[in-house]
């Protein structure tokens, strides 16, 4: 009671008077983005050096110098790429005698594309295409830059690129059946790293001998039908492998092509025939392999080293958890150019921190955790073999902010590189002398700096003046961190507020609070938002209240504060947002009769849940690509967090709100879906729209032909924020 009423107080304290608005309108927020801040370059470091490689603005590819920013030297002229055409991306052998570019390049799934490849040679200027008979999926540099990888068809490949010869490693491959060198669906979807590009499945070894590669045979995996309405009389049918709970998975294999043989030798013979999960294959410096085995239930990652010429294995490392071990926190895996020792990421005290580990249990080195404390590593970004130092991110200050410290392998005290409060990331050169510091608020846009390895701004990098004047210009109000308590009535819960601009405390306003709250997520972050943001700061100016808060189950919090939700997805997550708007409906300056919710994917879950759960507390709900019910979600998410139906069935169903219409009061219940979204199907949402029917339901709902998940392309986006807000406007 006493933190309610500071709270109250503080609410209650005289407001500045507001500066002149400029009405924010949905163009501003989806068609101009005139909010939306520039990153800093995405630097494509050269190997081993301090320099960075870019297109400039005449089409060349140059080198600069990262210390000063200047051009060193140009690698290659834009007249000799004329016959690459337009190309998108690009990737230099580490000699930077050769580069790989990207052309025609088409969608697949969240991280896949289809593409045309090129090679330009620098020493011969000549061009060639990689793949003479048709598209391709994945492409890599050997080590050496003298072959590639690349995967056609589920076959893998590799180009010698002193004789131009194409030889094939494997020749099974099949759509829908057979997969070499590429994940599938749900290892591309629930794998995939969540910086940088989808899951790696093929790798070369350092010394350029053999590859490795994942084989996924997807026979036995149900197929999931989605429809594309073209225009012709008669829509298109495609179909993929989708495995829900509790279904067939692929049964996986990891298989090593030894280029002097032109033998391949599975690594782990019989994995084939088990129901786990490969999720990574690492090359040690001395060309070992380490592979991950996570069980189905994913509570036990299991960590083998394959020694390709002895052809036998053994135990890395075995990490277990009660709940389930987070291959994001269990992906951050680096040996010691020395091979006595790796370091590894891990929740084992309570929360996520970087460990020292011997490599082999005669090694003299001791098992050693190098950062501990109340507080969560986020990130890890590598470590400079030739100090000992290591560089890393914690949630610190407090969980909604970011900072970028400096740790030492010899034990000396860590130093922290970044004091200010925000969200604080860092981008290090290949040899650690610099990085590039990025910092934004929930207030202000990203600026970035490049630094020294010690923390000492160089030069700056970006300043988003244009924005931030911007956002002066429309009079954005400012967004302000605050705490409620969560459904157990003690567990403290962080949370934004974002009030109009002329907010009067002694007047009521209706509140829309914006989750998602999934597992290991953050929506309450010190962070600048320039997609969202601005559309919620319309919705302020139009007398609106908008507040995010991150119920139990989400991030940066320790492993308790996670895995609580464990095999009740939904409910402890549910208990809290209506216990947040319950606290909110007691403020003198909110209107209880007019407490709303909204979100997207397990945002659209949350608020459909919310809505029905907490009828007395929430008028209205938007839900936009949702889970209705988590028995037809994907297989290894969802059994992560729930295991299957046979043995949590109760779990299932009081956690889906598709069981719970009957709770639905008014017509105030929006849900919208892309009829072609891969991940969570269009069938969740008309399955929930049977069930309002045959209950006698009133709700509203839209639907976007050929969209996917992100629902974007043809208008679509633009047209989705005009129905949410209109629907805001009508029934909060």
């Amino acid at each position: 009671m006493k933190h309610v009423l500071l709270l109250f107080l503080t609410f209650l304290l005289p407001i500045a008077p507001a500066p002149a608005q400029k009405p924010v309108t949905l163009d501003d927020c989806f068609v101009y983005f005139r909010f939306y801040a520039q990153s800093a370059d995405k630097f494509h470091f050269a190997p081993n050096s301090n320099h960075y490689l870019r297109q400039d603005e005449n089409g060349n590819l140059v080198e600069h110098d990262l210390g000063t920013g200047l051009v060193s030297r140009t690698l290659v002229r834009a007249e000799d790429l004329r016959e690459v055409g337009a190309w998108d991306d690009f990737a230099f052998s580490n000699d930077l005698s050769r580069v790989l570019l990207r052309t025609n390049t088409k969608p697949v799934y969240r991280h896949s594309v289809l593409a045309d490849y090129w090679i330009f040679d620098r020493n011969s200027r000549k061009t060639t295409r990689l793949n003479e008979n048709g598209p391709v999926q994945y492409a890599t540099f050997s080590e050496a830059g003298d072959k590639i990888a690349f995967v056609a068809g589920n076959n893998l490949f590799y180009k010698n690129l002193a004789s131009g010869a194409t030889v094939q490693v494997t020749s099974d491959g099949k759509q829908n059946a057979i997969i070499n060198g590429i994940p599938d669906w749900v290892y591309e979807e629930e794998f995939s790293p969540v910086d940088g590009a989808g899951m790696v499945a093929t790798a070369w070894s350092p010394d350029g001998t053999k590859l490795a590669f994942i084989r996924f045979d997807e026979r036995a995996v149900p197929e999931f039908p989605i429809i594309w309405y073209t225009g012709d009389a008669y829509p298109e049918r495609t179909k993929f492998k989708y495995p829900k709970v509790g279904a067939p998975n692929s049964r996986v294999g990891v298989h090593v092509y030894d280029l002097s043989t032109g033998q391949t030798t599975q690594a782990l013979p019989g994995t084939e025939n088990q129901d786990i999960y490969l999720p990574r294959i690492y090359w040690t410096p001395d060309n070992q392999l380490c592979i991950y085995m996570l069980n189905r239930e994913q509570n036990n990652l299991s960590l083998v080293l394959y020694d390709p010429v002895q052809h036998n294995s053994g135990m890395l490392l075995d990490e277990m958890d009660a709940a389930y071990v987070d291959l994001e926190v269990c992906d951050n895996l680096v040996f010691l150019p020395n091979n006595s020792a790796f370091l590894w990421m891990s929740e084992r005290d309570g929360h996520t921190h970087l460990y020292l580990l011997p490599r082999h249990p005669a090694a003299a080195v001791a098992v050693r955790q190098l950062t501990q404390g109340d507080f969560d590593v986020t990130k890890f970004y590598g470590i400079d073999p030739a100090s000992g130092r290591f560089y890393y991110q914690t949630a610190t200050p407090t969980p909604m902010d970011r900072q970028v410290w400096e740790g030492s392998l010899n034990g000396a005290p860590p130093r922290l590189l970044t004091p200010e409060q925000g969200m604080h990331e860092a981008t290090f050169s290949p040899t650690f002398e610099f990085f590039v510091h990025r910092q934004s608020t929930l207030n202000s846009p990203p600026v970035a700096d490049l630094c020294t390895s010690s923390g000492e701004a160089l030069r700056p990098l970006l300043r988003n003046e244009r924005v931030e004047r911007t956002c002066k210009e429309y009079g954005f109000a400012p967004v302000e961190f605050f705490t409620v308590k969560a459904g157990d009535d003690t567990t403290a819960l962080n949370g934004w507020m974002l009030k109009p601009a002329n907010f009067d405390p002694q007047k009521k306003y209706p509140v829309l609070f914006d989750v998602y709250g999934g597992p290991g997520s953050q929506t309450v972050k010190n962070e600048y938002d320039g997609y969202l943001g601005p559309w919620r700061q319309m919705l302020a100016q139009k007398g609106y209240i908008v507040v995010s808060v991150d119920n139990r189950g989400t991030g940066a919090r320790g492993r308790a504060f996670k895995k609580c939700t464990q095999l009740q997805l939904g409910r402890y997550e549910t208990e809290d947002q209506i216990a947040a708007a319950r606290q909110l409906a007691a403020m003198p300056f909110v209107d209880p009769g007019r407490i709303g919710i909204w979100g997207w994917s397990f945002g659209g879950y949350l608020s459909s849940s919310c809505v029905l759960k907490g009828n007395d507390v929430f008028k209205m709900a938007m839900a936009v690509a949702p889970v209705t019910n988590w028995k037809w979600y994907d297989s290894a998410y969802t059994e992560r967090f729930m295991h299957t139906t046979a043995d949590n069935s109760a779990g299932y169903e009081e956690n889906s709100p598709i069981n719970f219409v009957k709770q639905l009061r008014g017509d105030n219940y929006l849900i919208c879906h892309g009829t072609a979204d891969d991940n969570v199907h269009w069938q969740q949402t008309t399955e929930m729209v049977r069930a309002l029917v045959q209950a006698n339901k009133q709700f509203e709902t839209h639907f976007y032909p050929n969209r996917n998940h992100g629902i974007y392309g043809e208008n679509a986006t633009r047209h989705l924020f005009s129905k949410l807000t209109a629907f805001v406007l009508e029934k909060l």
